[in-house]
């Protein structure tokens, strides 16, 4: 399968710590790898759960590392 572009256009926030999980999720997640870490086995549904929010704060993430590049290269 050949892989697809996407281009996305965000517009930045000021406060570029909004590309972060809210505390409430993060929490949600820490706790779900916490379990795992622990040799606790997680429902196939805790899983899918943990693994689309460890997409999602690595997106949150790369999102953030842009906005910084992109705020130093306009200064």
């Amino acid at each position: 399968m050949m892989a697809q572009h996407i281009l996305v256009e965000v517009e930045i926030p000021a406060d570029l710590e909004q590309f972060r999980l809210p505390p409430g999720v993060h929490q949600r997640l820490q706790g779900l790898l916490d379990r795992q870490d622990q040799g606790e086995p997680l429902t196939p549904a805790e899983r899918l759960e943990a693994e689309g929010l460890v997409n999602l704060a690595e997106f949150l993430s790369l999102l953030r590392l842009r906005a910084h590049r992109l705020a130093r290269e306009g200064s």
